[in-house]
Parts: C-alpha cells; structure tokens; sequence
C-alpha cells in the first residue's frame, strides 16, 4: 500500500458477486526467454498409439511459446554435453527401461544442474529399477481400470499447469493408481475423485498430477494423456504447457510437499469481513479487488504461530498487500498501524515493494526477482509467523526475515488481504493456514521481558500496581513495569516484584489470575508447554484470555487447556 493514500476510513460491507464461470485456458507469455526441449519417447514395453500426436502437440506448443522441440526415441542423445542445450526433457509416454547405466548417469548429472523434468502418462511406467528416476518422477504406476470420465479435483490453482482450471475439472482418460503416494515428497497439483469412476484403487487421496524439486532441478508429473483425443484438448494442452513452462524454469511455483492446512476461504467467505470502503468480488474461488482503501479480513479467529499460504496474482502495475498481527476493528488503519503489511507491488521502493515489510524492512530484491511471477500469472505467498520473526516465502522461496522488536506492535493477532484503490486489482486465491506449536524456548535459566498473547497484547498488571489480588489482563504492549516479567522456568512467573498466581490455588474454569506475595506454594507455579500455552500443574488448567477478546482490560482467568490461540503466549 501507499501511504500517501492513507485517510480515515469508513466502515463499508463487502460486496460479492457469486458467478457460475470457469477461467478459460490461456496461453503462456510470449515473453518467455526462448529455450529448447527434448521429448524423449522410447518404448520398452506397451505403446501408446498417442505418442504422434502428442509429440506435434508439444511441437505446437513451443512454436506459439518459445521453444523449440527437438524429438527422439534414440537414448544415444543422453550424454552430458547434448543434455545440456534442453531447458527441460519430456518423457512422453516412455514404458520400460530406456537408458542404460551411462545415460542415466548422464541424465542425473542434467538434473543436478538445474535441469528440468517433464513425465506425462506413462513415464511412471518407465525405469523400475533406476531409484533416481522413481524419486525424480515422484510414483511408479501400479494398475489402471478402463479409459473413462472422471473428476479431477484441482487443488492448487497457482501453478502454471492448473491456474486455469476449474476446481472440478471433468475428462476422459485413463487413469493410473501408483504404488506409493507422492504427497509427502512434491505438492499434490490436482487429485482424482475416485466416486467419479470405476476401478480407482488409491481411496480418498489419489493424486495424479504434482511437481516437486529434486536433487537440483524441477520436476513436473502428469498422469493424464493417455488417449489421442487429450491433445486437441485446449485444458490438457495448457496444463501441458504450464509443465513444461516450470520444468524449464519460465515460471515458478511453490512445489514444497503441503500437507495440515486448514482453509480460510477457497471459494467461501463464511468468518471473513470487509473492514473500510470498496470490496472483493467473489467468482470461481477467486477474490478481486474492488476499489478501496479497504480491508477483508478474517474475523473469526485470530492466531500466534502459524503458516499462512494464499496465491495472488496482479492484473497490471497493481497494489495490494497481506496485513497480520492486527487487532479485530472495523477501521483498516488499525492494521496498518498495530500490525504488518508484507507487500504486493512490485514497482514501488525497496521498502514498499513486493515481500517488504511495507515501510519496516526491504525484501532480498536479488531472491524476489528471481522467485517472481509477472503480472497475469499466479504467485504463492507464505508467511510463516514464529512468536515475532515473521519469514516470507514466494513461490517456495525465502525472500524476507524480519524480526518485531517494536513493544506496542505483535505478529500475533488477525490476517487480512487489502483492497487498495480504483485501478489497482488484484485476485487471491486458495488462502490457508496451519497453526503451529508455541514457540517458548526451552528451560535456560530466568528470562526477562514481556509476554505476549491474543492479539499481539501483553500480559498486564492492572494499573501497575503491586497489591497483593490485583487483577492480570492484556493490554497493548508499551514496555513498562507492568508488562515486564520475569520466568523461572518450570516455576514462577513475577512482576513488580510479585508472582503470577492462581487464586485460592482454585481449579475452576473461571478461577482468578492475581499477583500475589511470593510463597512458592502450588498456585504460583507454571509450565510452559511446547503448544505454546502456559499451564499451572496444581489445577492442569491453562492461562486463558476470557471470552477469546484481544481488548484492552479483557482479563486473564484459569481455564481447560484447548489450545486457541486465547491460550497461546509467548514467552521471553
């Protein structure tokens, strides 16, 4: 965001327009520096009738899209030096063993230069005993029922080989089962809907296309294109391109192994709300900024630690941003002024320029430019929050680490994607999140400094006074007395020269949290556990932000451990 812009904003709500479309399969950048490409379709088993036709479809595809193509089925051109021209190999409909020891000692060598890696259909028919190879391509096949329709469940709209399909994606092929599932070692691009067809063996997670990195290059797989009839396909034929665009590095692509995410909106908006004036509309799982200088933030939870992923793709010279760490308010200027943005323009100052902290800390430019997508294609955010270091991750990459040392502001708190202004669009896509452990350090001796919880606030003591029953809450952190606490670990937790302390040594849900005289009896005693909350082992029960509020004075009570993130602090 701008600043310059910045005003006092209204409350306004979101407009969502739900439209039935599905995005339509587009070409790639003509702006692709050119490269060249081997398909590689030799046969030491069955053959597939489509080789032809899929061999003039890529030929196709390169010639609107920079590339070349050269074709063979003769292994002699594995060596290092011919290897070396190719941007990317495509192993089109291969079966059997195909390369002897010397070619595949070759071909490894390509892959460890960066070199990239196309498989389509049965190029996890290929090379069984060569382990290199089955890691590289991700599965081997196991079986196949008959050739038929099915459902093809799109899970990640980003990549380039599926950004423009629709979450269901209905064709006909013939689909493979694999002997092992590839999820644990590439990101799973789209799964097949086994209730779809008959004959799938793999049961409710059954990818069937992925890519990954591998021992220094990239890989991309595809189990569809078994049938001629795919390669008039104008949705097959995109998904191919968009393969071979990131095997030869064209494009980039988060493709780390993904697994625990919870989604915050894929097509639904239930627990989001638009904070100041303009909107998102809602179309395909697509949100797209309209007008502003708005907020659309999710309102039903806040969070501490966690990894937050969602895409998000500009239209042109564009502007938005991902805000977190922010306080519930129905004002966007209180994002920006107790949380942080990490940026999305990629033509402002360093310091405001896509995977800045905006206005805090500047981006590796080298890194981000390198990990970047252009305007019109899809780029993947994470933001990984541990306690106050916040990394930032584009397209798989790290780009930015940046550590909160400001005492009135917190990383921990609510996430928010802004609508910039009239003119600046941008769309986001598949938002998701994965909460994680605490991130208290382990036992080391007395620690000093401030605690922190819901909403980036600090544990408090009302009014610093030292009386023995005053009461503990959370207030916005400003570094003094109050907020300053001293943690012996595995015992007592002391401010103002006073401990932390249950009352009456009370196990009731609702029990109050006090400051007390030091007497080292069981009420004063706490724990900090590895999920980030604060247990008192006399009652078993957590230290709790009551009513899971992050206002100023919202006191601190004894509740049943569930671990929220109104029960997750972190310590000094």
């Amino acid at each position: 965001m701008r600043r310059l812009l910045r005003s006092v904003l209204g409350v306004a709500t979101a407009a969502f327009a739900v439209l039935a479309c599905t995005t339509p399969a587009t070409p790639a950048s003509a702006a692709d520096t050119p490269y060249d490409v081997l398909v590689f379709s030799k046969t030491a088993g069955f053959r597939h009738d489509s080789i032809a036709v899929g061999t003039q479809t890529i030929r196709d595809l390169g010639a609107a899209n920079s590339f070349t193509v050269t074709a063979t089925e003769d292994a002699a051109a594995f060596t290092t030096g011919n290897l070396s021209q190719y941007g990317a190999v495509v192993f089109l409909n291969t079966t059997g063993d195909v390369l002897n020891s010397s070619q595949q000692a070759a071909f490894e060598s390509y892959i460890g230069s960066g070199g990239g890696y196309v498989g389509v259909h049965a190029a996890a028919d290929t090379e069984y005993g060569w382990s290199f190879y089955g890691n590289l391509v991700g599965a081997y096949f196991r079986s196949h029922p008959a050739v038929q329709q099915a459902t093809v469940r799109v899970e990640d709209r980003a990549h380039a080989a599926t950004a423009h399909l629709p979450q269901n994606w209905v064709r006909t092929d013939e689909w493979y089962d694999f002997q092992s599932n590839p999820r644990a070692s590439a990101r799973v691009l789209a799964n097949l809907n086994e209730s779809t067809y008959s004959g799938g063996a793999m049961g409710g997670d059954h990818p069937i296309a992925w890519c990954k990195t591998y021992n220094g290059g990239r890989s991309f797989y595809t189990g569809a294109g078994h049938t001629q009839a795919s390669y008039a396909d104008p949705a097959f034929r995109a998904h191919l391109l968009g393969g071979i665009r990131y095997a030869a590095g064209r494009t980039n692509a988060d493709c780390r192994p993904e697994t625990g995410y919870t989604t915050l909106y894929n097509g639904s908006t239930n627990g989001w709300s638009q904070a100041g004036p303009g909107s998102f509309t809602n179309s395909d799982a697509t949100l797209t900024s309209v007008g502003g200088m708005g907020l659309f933030w999710y309102s039903a939870k806040q969070f501490t630690n966690y990894s937050l992923k969602l895409d998000w793709r500009l239209a042109g010279d564009d502007n938005s941003g991902v805000f977190v760490g922010f306080p519930p308010s129905n004002d966007p200027n209180s994002a920006m002024n107790n949380g942080y943005e990490v940026q999305i323009d990629p033509t402002d100052a360093a310091d405001r320029t896509t995977g800045a902290i905006y206005g805090f800390q500047a981006a590796n430019l080298a890194a981000r430019d390198a990990a970047l997508n252009p305007a019109g294609e899809w780029n993947t955010y994470e933001l990984l929050v541990e306690g106050e270091r916040l990394q930032v991750f584009l397209n798989g990459v790290k780009i930015n680490d940046f550590t909160n040392t400001d005492p009135v502001r917190s990383l921990a708190g609510h996430i928010g994607i802004q609508n910039h202004g009239t003119g600046d669009d941008v769309s986001f896509r598949n938002i998701r999140i994965k909460e994680l452990g605490g991130t208290n350090p382990p036992p080391t001796g007395d620690r000093t400094g401030r605690i922190t919880g819901l909403g980036g606030k600090c544990l408090d003591v009302r009014n610093g006074s030292s009386a023995d029953g005053t009461q503990i809450q959370i207030w916005s952190c400003h570094g003094g007395a109050a907020q300053t606490w001293t943690v012996t670990p595995n015992s007592t937790i002391r401010a103002l020269g006073k401990c932390l302390d249950v009352n009456g040594a009370g196990s009731a849900d609702g029990t109050k949290i006090q400051l007390w005289t030091c007497h080292g009896g069981a009420a004063q005693v706490w724990s900090a556990q590895s999920n980030g909350t604060l247990r008192n082992p006399n009652s078993g029960k957590c230290l709790d932000v009551s009513n899971n509020s992050s206002a100023d004075g919202q006191i601190v009570h004894l509740w049943t451990c569930h671990t929220n993130a109104n029960q997750r602090w972190v310590l000094p």
